[in-house]
């Protein structure tokens, strides 16, 4: 049943838009970073040559840069100077995230409200400033020593100058892109982090799409297969939001309070658990953790020897690691349904939750507030993480399988996907939300304006 909110919501007239100013100033500067974050992934490190770039990035495809190439909006395959892209800053945030759930002293300062809020941010972006400039330095190794054993020398001059210039250039881009982030989230529209990441991901939709009708037009592609790919994105995007807007609501009462009136009322709320309360987070790292062989076997080069047993080791699994696999899908799956179990239970905490509700007052009908409603609200979340782990699982390895079987190699897989209909509905939500905050501002002063003339 929809609340009253969502049926105002859905009443709303995008009439009123053209007179909210404040909303459209947030979305011109929305376009406006976003804009400014594009150009910046067309300008290349110092000391770096683009053109053998390509030829050296077409030689590691298929490994975990892909996914952090995808993220990043191709800035990775530019080596430009937001090639680290927000990743190091996502990365930060989950082992902070993680550390307050495990550590006693980060524990209580996250109880602590805004102000242990403030000093986890700054945590997360002293670990962002550490992680930018390891991956900054081991990058800048890495492409000098890959290009030396490939015969192509994408670095300039390489030294130790070069290195010291590309880490500092990385970290000040990405450092950059974090600011450029908070700014959109407090002067724009929607979450600046998550926004930056799905501008990277769509500005490859159209070259994809160009590749895919010109195989049509070719005949290397036939048409059933087009129409198959349509259909399957359209089919994933309406089951992604439709999933993702799935909740399990759990009744929470409290005791009777006297009314305005003097009438004893007893007051009713939703506990509102999410279906999928892990979000993307198991998708990239079981995708992370199941290329990583590859990605250190493409960078190691002639370094390893076929023949050894390390090099026979490797190579056999790279040949089953690869995409499309069935060995790769079924690990991607278990590590899919694992982290999801794993991260739900690092982001919800049922004991604190159930301490919350018994200070409060609040209670589930039928359930001893304490103990028991934390061992209920264990039990109502696993059942439910169950059913959002397949979820995850049916959308993430639906698009392996068609790349599999096609061989034509879709940019936008089962995470970037989820990624780009999660931001979207979020962004949409809160353009709602300003339109309805126009709305009874409006109402507010025809209600003034016509007690003043009575």
């Amino acid at each position: 049943m929809a609340s009253s909110a969502d049926n105002i919501a859905s009443n709303l007239s995008l009439a009123n838009f053209s007179k909210a100013t404040e909303l459209k100033n947030r979305i011109w500067f929305t376009i406006g970073a976003l804009i400014v974050f594009r150009f910046l992934s067309f300008v290349p490190l110092p000391g770096v040559n683009p053109l053998v770039l390509s030829q050296l990035y077409s030689q590691t495809q298929g490994g975990i840069l892909d996914l952090f190439n995808t993220f990043s909006g191709g800035s990775l395959s530019r080596m430009s100077l937001i090639a680290l892209g927000i990743m190091p800053y996502i990365t930060a945030s989950i082992v902070v995230q993680l550390a307050a759930s495990l550590h006693p002293a980060l524990a209580a300062l996250k109880k602590e409200g805004a102000t242990g809020r403030q000093k986890l941010n700054q945590y997360t972006r002293y670990g962002t400033v550490f992680l930018c400039a390891i991956q900054g330095w081991f990058l800048a190794s890495g492409l000098e020593a890959y290009g030396a054993s490939s015969g192509l020398q994408a670095v300039v001059i390489p030294g130790i100058t070069f290195r010291i210039v590309a880490v500092i250039s990385l970290v000040g881009g990405s450092m950059f892109l974090l600011w450029l982030g908070e700014q959109i989230t407090s002067r724009g529209i929607g979450n600046g982090v998550s926004l930056i990441i799905m501008a990277g991901i769509i500005s490859r939709f159209p070259s994809f799409t160009a590749n895919l009708f010109e195989g049509g037009r070719s005949g290397s592609i036939g048409p059933f297969v087009i129409i198959g790919f349509v259909g399957m994105i359209v089919g994933l995007v309406v089951f992604i939001c439709f999933m993702e807007r799935a909740q399990r609501r759990l009744l929470v009462q409290y005791p009777k309070r006297a009314s305005a009136k003097g009438m004893m009322q007893a007051d009713r709320s939703h506990l509102p658990l999410k279906l999928n309360t892990a979000g993307v987070i198991p998708p990239i790292f079981a995708s992370s953790l199941l290329l990583l062989p590859l990605t250190i076997t493409q960078f190691a080069g002639e370094g390893i020897n076929a023949d050894s047993t390390a090099g026979t080791i490797i190579n056999t699994l790279n040949f089953y690691l690869r995409h499309g696999q069935p060995l790769y899908m079924l690990l991607y799956a278990s590590g899919i349904i694992f982290f999801s179990f794993f991260y739900t239970a690092v982001v919800f905490n049922p004991e604190e939750t159930a301490e919350n509700l018994k200070k409060n007052g609040g209670f589930i009908p039928g359930i001893r507030p304490g103990k028991r409603t934390q061992d209920y609200l264990d039990y109502v979340l696993t059942r439910i993480t169950v059913v959002g782990a397949l979820y995850l699982t049916l959308v993430c390895v639906i698009p392996e399988y068609m790349i599999a079987q096609t061989g034509i190699p879709l940019f936008l897989g089962g995470t970037s996907l989820l990624i780009v209909v999660n931001v979207t509905v979020d962004t949409i939500s809160q353009i709602q939300s300003h339109l309805l905050a126009h709305q009874y501002g409006d109402l507010i002063k025809k209600a003034r304006l016509k007690g003043r003339l009575r």
